[in-house]
């Protein structure tokens, strides 16, 4: 027997009205308040990832290294504070904290505090970056987070077929660069098995380093056509990705955030979250 409307709000944890409010303004980008504060972080992302790339410059660090570092200090607290208040006003901080965009969150605070026992991480700064993807909801762009979720669909159904097209040619590579093991041998660079797989794969992805190529005249007939079935191969992941994309159902999303468990991705017509049954 379903349970009755009244009954399950009834049910449903409390919230504060501060955490109600908290969380129009950090979370959700369909207010002004709530704009106006993904604006102003996103800039500070920004900001955040031009002062460490900056730093990694030795010019820039010798003449303003301290600067810098202070500056990365002062986003590292900001960011510190804002994560910890998306844990305090979400229903259930730990399955935001576990969610996409809370390891992103956490990640880009880490590496600061790790720097002070391992001196260079804090380099790794820049996955900062991940966090503009909140720009699809500032701007309204739902029709984005479709597509996205569209092409997510499409490689979560293709990922089997995608795996047996890796393993088919991880052993076709495997396969070529015995043969020119065979064929070049280790006077004209192939010195190991190895090594000639490593050649197999830059030619066959036509990368085509040039610091190790065939010098027999069979072996490079052989890197011809090794390069020509590599065009092939190249296409075949693509086509794989476009037919379950033709096949996925594409749907209309908001930019409503869950108020309990901060999931996204709701219908523009859903009054309860998908993931929790919270009331949006």
């Amino acid at each position: 027997m379903k349970p009755q409307q009244d009954d399950y709000q009834e049910k449903r944890p409390s919230h504060a009205p501060w955490r109600g409010r908290l969380h129009e303004v950090i979370f959700e980008a369909d207010t002004p308040a709530g704009k106006g504060f993904d604006v102003v972080l996103i800039g500070c992302i920004l900001i955040s990832v031009m002062t460490v790339m900056l730093d990694s410059i030795d010019l820039f660090r010798a003449q303003h290294g301290i600067l810098l570092y202070r500056i990365e200090w002062i986003f590292t607290l900001l960011f510190t504070g804002e994560y910890i208040l998306r844990l305090l006003c979400v229903g259930r901080p730990l399955k935001y904290a576990i969610s996409f965009y809370g390891v992103i969150d956490l990640l880009a605070i880490i590496p600061t505090y790790v720097s002070l026992l391992l001196p260079g991480t804090q380099y790794l700064l820049v996955i900062r970056i991940l966090r503009i993807l909140r720009i699809f909801r500032v701007l309204k762009l739902a029709t984005y987070l479709g597509e996205a979720n569209l092409l997510a669909k499409a490689l979560q159904a293709s990922r089997r077929k995608i795996f047996v097209f890796l393993f088919t040619v991880f052993t076709l590579v495997v396969i070529f660069g015995s043969l020119m093991y065979v064929i070049e041998g280790g006077e004209n660079g192939f010195t190991s098995i190895p090594r000639s797989i490593y050649w197999a794969i830059v030619t066959m992805t036509t990368v085509g380093y040039g610091d190790i190529s065939p010098q027999t005249i069979v072996g490079q007939a052989f890197s011809s056509i090794v390069m020509i079935l590599g065009y092939g191969i190249i296409a075949v992941p693509t086509g794989i990705v476009t037919v379950e994309m033709s096949q996925t159902f594409s749907r209309k999303v908001s930019t409503q955030t869950c108020l309990q468990c901060s999931a996204e991705g709701h219908d523009t017509d859903a009054r309860y979250c998908k993931f929790c049954g919270a009331e949006l």
